[in-house]
C-alpha cells in the first residue's frame, strides 16, 4: 500500500510527464503545419505557427516549474530522479523543435509574392521523416523501450543523407542563375530545420536511454 506522501508523487509525476506529451503533441502539429505552409506559401498558416510557438514555450516553462517543484518538494531517488530529469531535457529539445518550426515559418513570409523557387520533394520526406522519429521516440519514452529509442537514433542518418542532397541541388541552382540565390538560400534553411529537427530527437533518444538504464551517451556522433 503506497503512503500518501509517494502516492502524491506518483500523480505529480504522471501530470509532468502527460504535460511532455501535450508537448510533444503542439510541436508535432507545428512542425507538419510549417511545411504545409511552405508547400502552399500559406502566409496565413505561417503567421499561425509562429504565434502558436509562445503556447509551445509556454507549455516548455510549465514542465520547468513543475519539475522544480517536484525535485525541491519530493527529492525523488535513482530511476523517479531519472524521470524527472529526462522530461526537463526532452521538453527542451522539444521546445528547440518549435523555434525550428517557426522559423519555417518565418521563411514563408520572406517569399512575399514570390513563387517557390521549385517543386517540392526532398524536404517533405524530411519532414516527414522527422515527425515520425519524434512519434516514435515519445513512444520509447512512454514504454521505456530503449532498444526502440537505439533504432530511432540511427534513422537520423536517413534525415542528414535528404540534407545533403537538397544542399547540393540548390547550390547547383544558385551557381546556373545568380537570380535564385535568395529563393534557393531560404530552402537551405529549411532543410537546416528539418535536419535539426531530427537532431533534436536523437538527443530525446539519449534521454530515454538513459532513463532506461542510466546510462548517458551520445548517439549518432558527427564530425565537422
Amino acid at each position: 500500500m503506497l503512503v500518501p506522501g509517494r502516492e502524491t508523487f506518483d500523480r505529480d509525476l504522471r501530470h509532468l510527464q502527460d504535460d511532455m506529451l501535450i508537448l510533444a503533441s503542439l510541436v508535432d502539429q507545428a512542425v507538419g503545419g510549417a511545411l504545409e505552409s511552405l508547400r502552399y506559401l500559406d502566409q496565413n498558416r505561417a503567421r499561425q505557427i509562429i504565434q502558436s510557438d509562445a503556447a509551445i514555450n509556454s507549455k516548455r516553462f510549465a514542465i520547468e516549474e513543475q519539475a522544480v517543484t517536484l525535485l525541491a518538494t519530493q527529492q525523488p531517488m535513482a530511476r523517479d530522479l531519472r524521470t524527472v530529469l529526462a522530461v526537463l531535457a526532452i521538453a527542451g529539445e522539444l521546445e528547440r523543435m518549435g523555434d525550428y518550426a517557426a522559423g519555417t515559418a518565418r521563411i514563408v513570409l520572406m517569399h512575399g509574392d514570390q513563387e517557390l523557387l521549385k517543386p517540392l520533394i526532398d524536404l517533405p520526406r524530411m519532414a516527414d521523416l522527422a515527425r515520425e522519429m519524434l512519434r516514435r521516440a515519445i513512444d520509447a519514452f512512454v514504454n521505456r523501450d530503449a532498444k526502440l529509442a537505439e533504432a530511432v537514433a540511427a534513422e537520423d542518418d536517413l534525415v542528414d543523407a535528404l540534407h545533403d542532397q537538397v544542399y547540393r541541388e540548390l547550390l547547383t541552382y544558385m551557381i546556373q542563375d545568380p537570380r535564385t540565390i535568395d529563393r534557393a538560400t531560404w530552402l537551405t534553411w529549411v532543410a537546416h530545420n528539418f535536419e535539426r529537427t531530427a537532431d533534436r530527437v536523437t538527443n530525446i533518444c539519449e534521454r530515454v536511454v538513459f532513463l532506461v538504464s542510466g546510462r548517458l551517451e551520445e548517439m549518432n556522433v558527427k564530425g565537422d
